[in-house]
């Protein structure tokens, strides 16, 4: 920790420590990162590449602090908001997605990422235009809160599933995350996903030597199976291109509406976790980046990298938490750190090997991880709604709630229609998130203006966080 004040530009410290904060930041993403292609790939079956994920996250970190004029301290990683969506994706069996095959579907769900990655960017324009309060007037924390609180209960069912092949095991992983997280001092605090997995994978790794196995449920009965297989591994190369590189035409992004429907309402919730990720950067160095560069130049920098990652077959990229919480603990603002581990990400993404390794770890290590990311997904959306005072004796702003709650829990096959001979599925996150803008735009009443004081004049305050 460092106990002068804080520093604003790395290269006093010299080369080698500025290398070695790079790492620090590569090492608080990396966990939640490469754990989203580890779930879309096998949990919900879609073959979404390590090697990419790690690449597009390193170039949308560098594009970001391009567009942010290198100011903003920001590393984008692999946004969660976006898993019910891969996971909707997944089980359509309708139209033209009856009988396609995994890695097709995963093409058109980029196609719904790249458009949900240019709603950032007609946000942005928009913002720009008129200013954000009057935008941010038609996405209150009554509509964003529950759309963010669905995402994490739609996702629970498959923490669950993955969890039992060997519960012993996800338990491991859920023990050493929440270990480094409530007694974790310094780094080993920041950084509890990835303990957890590394932690885990080595307890499994010695299990499978001793002959340990897990439990198979995609039969009709549950068959036992080893802990680890590691096959692929011995035949990847340590050095090797991206998937999307060697096999383009098939990572293209394929476009159609129902795959749009599907994953461009998850922007709304993704957009809101930007600027809440923008106030808390801004905080954290003292620097207001919401006026300066602006929200619109980072919401257009988080935008079109999402959109890039997925024209190529990678996932929404988000700015992360993570690593906040390093510029919290090392006290180095310098976004030239940041901009390392971009680079180190980069040079990861070329090694098929790696990449085998962290698709070698078991589906239950993955449950337990789960348990905690999907329930704090959850309470993301709880916290949003507490942090800003929503009234919910106001039986207009309980409506809201209360309808969007609803769609998203009860429309569990989605919706199926047709409009000019197209088949469109809105799957019941979508349904949530228009039937609670669209209530919030009618309903008279509005209680909440962005960017005002919720804590203003009340007294029994026990404290945001």
């Amino acid at each position: 920790m460092n106990d002068q004040g804080p520093i604003r530009d790395a290269r006093a410290l010299g080369v080698p420590k500025m290398l070695v904060l790079g790492l620090q930041h590569m090492f608080a993403m990396f966990g939640a990162t490469v754990l989203v292609p580890i779930l879309v790939n096998n949990v919900y079956g879609l073959p979404l590449s390590i090697q990419t994920t790690l690449f597009f996250a390193g170039l949308g970190t560098l594009f970001f602090h391009v567009c942010t004029r290198l100011k903003v301290p920001a590393f984008l990683g692999s946004s969660f908001a976006f898993l019910g969506g891969f996971e909707a994706m997944s089980k359509l069996d309708a139209g033209k997605y009856a009988g396609m095959d995994a890695a097709e579907k995963l093409q058109y769900a980029c196609g719904g990422i790249v458009a949900a990655g240019l709603l950032y960017v007609v946000l942005a324009g928009v913002i720009k235009a008129v200013g954000v309060k009057k935008v941010m007037r038609f996405l209150p924390p009554v509509v964003t809160g529950p759309i963010i609180i669905l995402i994490g209960l739609n996702l629970a069912p498959s923490a669950v599933n993955n969890a039992k092949t060997c519960w012993w095991l996800a338990l491991v992983a859920m023990a050493i995350i929440i270990a480094a997280n409530i007694w974790g001092k310094g780094m080993i605090k920041i950084v509890p996903i990835l303990l957890g997995v590394v932690g885990s994978y080595l307890v499994a790794v010695a299990a499978n030597a001793l002959g340990a196995t897990a439990l198979d449920f995609s039969g009709a009965e549950p068959v036992a199976v080893p802990l680890m297989d590691f096959s692929s591994v011995a035949s990847a190369k340590i050095v090797g291109l991206q998937p999307f590189l060697t096999n383009f035409g098939g990572s293209i992004a394929k476009f159609d509406i129902t795959s749009i429907l599907v994953m461009a309402p998850i922007a709304i919730a993704a957009m809101m976790e930007h600027i809440g990720d923008m106030s808390a950067i801004s905080a954290t160095v003292e620097e207001n980046f919401i006026q300066d560069p602006g929200l619109h130049r980072t919401l257009i920098g988080d935008g079109v990298a999402t959109s890039l990652s997925a024209l190529f077959g990678g996932p929404a990229n988000t700015t992360y938490g993570e690593n906040t919480g390093v510029l919290v603990l090392s006290r180095v603002y310098d976004p030239r750190v940041i901009r390392l581990a971009a680079l180190y990400a980069l040079i990861l993404s070329f090694s098929p090997m790696f990449a085998a390794v962290v698709n070698s770890m078991p589906a239950a290590i993955v449950g337990g991880v789960s348990f905690i990311l999907y329930g704090m997904i959850s309470a993301i959306g709880v916290r949003n709604v507490v942090e800003n005072r929503v009234d919910f004796t106001n039986s207009r702003n309980l409506i809201i709630a209360a309808i969007i709650l609803v769609c998203g829990l009860g429309f569990t096959g989605g919706l199926t229609f047709e409009v000019l001979g197209t088949s469109i599925t809105l799957t019941s996150l979508a349904i949530a998130a228009i039937a609670g803008i669209a209530l919030n735009a009618i309903l008279p009443g509005k209680d909440y203006e962005f960017g005002s004081d919720v804590t203003e004049g009340r007294s029994a305050d026990f404290g945001r966080y």
